[in-house]
């Protein structure tokens, strides 16, 4: 009990915003515009845990939310807007959200390539199973972790600080949960790959390569931003952007 009332002290703790500036690249008109289901949006966190894994992961982006559109059944804000978002948050568990939540938030969208409508259902099904699993309160070292956001660590040493964790298949933190509905539809985001000799005669040369699954609790938002099968968008120049149409200040 003590554990459990020390850790949900320690999340809120660093869940409180450590700064309030904007840093958003990307009009909210093409934002919206540009965003399809499936798209994983990685966000510039402004908390404590946010500074922590940042550092630890000499990434960017320290978040990441999962798109599923108006369409796919997650409820309504009070205002009336549509959840469009499912995140798993540090104090409220796996939630959906309104894309307004990040309206001033600098971002990236991550897009897979050649998901169906079936994989889409299949990952949304996926995302509403999930809806309302909790952080593992209990594990006080995990988020104590946290309290020291830069340590000394050496580089190669901090994306280990990152794979602490219950194995709770329930609880789960932002990119684990994401991780784990690409996998479930076996499209790769930072795959271990080995390479075998192809046995072939007449290549005495020729290997194959094979895919194995990493455990998604090994996964960071950086990796999203990282894999070679997510493609990057950017809305501002998707929608037709024109240089020669900005106002310099200058002219």
């Amino acid at each position: 009990m003590l554990l459990n009332w020390l850790s949900r002290r320690l999340a809120a703790y660093l869940s409180k915003e450590v700064s309030r500036h904007s840093t958003r690249t990307s009009t909210w008109e093409a934002m919206v515009n540009t965003l399809e289901p499936g798209d994983v949006l990685l966000v510039e966190g402004n908390t404590r845990i946010s500074v922590a894994i940042k550092y630890l992961t000499q990434s960017t982006w320290s978040h990441a939310a999962l798109y599923l559109g108006p369409d796919a059944g997650l409820g309504t804000s009070d205002d009336g807007e549509a959840h469009v978002l499912i995140e798993a948050d540090l104090e409220a568990g796996i939630r959906p959200l309104p894309l307004s939540f990040y309206r001033n938030t600098h971002t990236r969208i991550c897009r897979p390539v050649g998901l169906d409508e079936d994989d889409i259902h299949a990952l949304t099904d996926y995302a509403l199973s999930r809806l309302g699993h909790q952080y593992d309160m209990k594990n006080v070292f995990d988020l104590a972790r946290y309290l020291w956001p830069t340590p000394p660590v050496p580089t190669r040493y901090r994306h280990r600080l990152l794979a602490f964790g219950s194995g709770d298949p329930t609880r789960a933190i932002c990119s684990t949960f994401i991780a784990e509905g690409f996998q479930q539809l076996r499209y790769p985001i930072l795959p271990v790959v080995k390479t075998f000799p192809a046995n072939d005669p007449d290549c005495e040369d020729c290997e194959i390569e094979r895919f194995r699954i990493r455990h998604p609790s090994l996964f960071t938002p950086r990796d999203f931003d990282a894999s070679p099968y997510f493609r990057i968008i950017k809305p501002t120049i998707e929608g037709n952007f024109d240089y020669r149409a900005i106002d310099w200040e200058d002219r």
